[in-house]
């Protein structure tokens, strides 16, 4: 679905950015040792890493949440734009993880910054984030407020199973192993030029059963098992590969740009494997990503957060960035944002 951009004025743009990933290193080696070890099963040396690409990823600690790293990266951003919680009038925690089942995290952030926005969650599986940054906007160009607040904090590592019972509950889980955990944020406002001037999305609600976490709602309320993520990786992908070029080839079209008019392009990154068919499908030149996935593995919604906050004081004003969002359901997302 198109989303027909806001011209020529006003516009909302991002302004600021900041990320925070956790303390802890776990390396995938060490990662298949402890499955190894807990579960009695015999697996071939260095499978998750060769199967993945992802060499390490960040956990986080004890005592370390969702809505902490979502804060930490909130401080971040308005640090980095020289301003306090109280300039924010909107908070988005825009997650596929969350403290609770309610109230939603939101407040939890809210509470720990000593902010008073007007505050909820947004909730769709690895796309939240960007998501969150378009509702952002059109509540900004609605005059529903002023300066918004997108955070994310992900921690999927809790949904791994580590000591699964058999091989078939190993592959079962297998996709779980490429997760990391990270928070990132932005802080979205109206911007006099440049900002977020092309969004469009499509969804295939029909792949829902495909992957995701199975727990913690009406059908699912009690149950460890039902905590831990689930999913056919190979079906996932092959979704994307089917339906994904479509929104970009649209987005491409109808900006009449091609990857040159793009300084950067920040992808949801799970494997190592998928971001190279991602660019062999797409012809997105390597040096145009920003590639996080080898170090810190899949971190969901905080992907696209974490590679903007990499670049975002490199790229000077006019310059482009084009955001490819992919998340479970499904749903794909594109966003042309330049920077103002």
């Amino acid at each position: 679905m198109f989303i027909q951009p806001c011209d020529p004025l006003p516009r909302a743009g991002i302004t600021a950015v900041g990320s925070l990933l956790p303390e802890e290193v776990l390396s995938s080696d060490a990662l298949q040792r402890e499955v190894a070890r807990r579960s009695g099963l015999t697996l071939p040396p260095r499978l998750l890493t060769q199967a993945t690409g992802i060499v390490s990823r960040r956990v986080a600690g004890e005592g370390v949440y969702a809505s902490t790293l979502a804060v930490g990266a909130a401080r971040r951003a308005l640090a980095a734009a020289g301003l306090g919680p109280l300039d924010v009038d909107l908070l988005l925690f825009a997650s596929a993880s969350r403290d609770l089942v309610e109230p939603a995290t939101a407040h939890i952030v809210q509470a720990e910054l000593g902010s008073r926005a007007h505050a909820l969650d947004v909730t769709n599986a690895c796309n939240s984030f960007v998501n969150g940054i378009d509702l952002a906007r059109s509540m900004i160009l609605a005059g529903r407020a002023r300066r918004a607040l997108v955070v994310t904090g992900e921690t999927p590592s809790r949904a791994v199973r580590r000591d699964p019972a058999d091989l078939a509950e190993l592959r079962e889980g297998f996709a779980g192993y490429t997760f990391g955990d990270a928070g990132a944020a932005v802080l979205v406002e109206a911007v006099e030029r440049g900002g977020i001037i092309d969004v469009d999305t499509e969804t295939h609600s029909e792949h829902w059963e495909v992957g995701g976490i199975p727990g913690g709602g009406s059908r699912h309320p009690r149950g460890d098992a039902y905590t831990y993520f689930r999913g056919d990786g190979h079906e996932l992908r092959g979704v994307f590969e089917k339906v994904g070029t479509a929104v970009i080839d649209r987005t491409l079209h109808r900006t009449g740009m091609d990857w040159d008019g793009f300084a950067r392009v920040l992808v949801h990154q799970v494997t190592v494997p998928y971001l190279e068919r991602f660019a062999e499908l797409t012809g997105v030149p390597a040096g145009k990503l920003v590639v996080t996935v080898p170090e810190l593995g899949n971190v969901a919604s905080a992907s696209i957060g974490l590679q903007l906050d990499r670049v975002f004081g490199e790229l000077a004003p006019g310059e482009r960035v084009l955001f490819v969002g992919l998340g479970g359901g499904i749903s794909i997302m594109t966003m042309v944002w330049e920077k103002s």
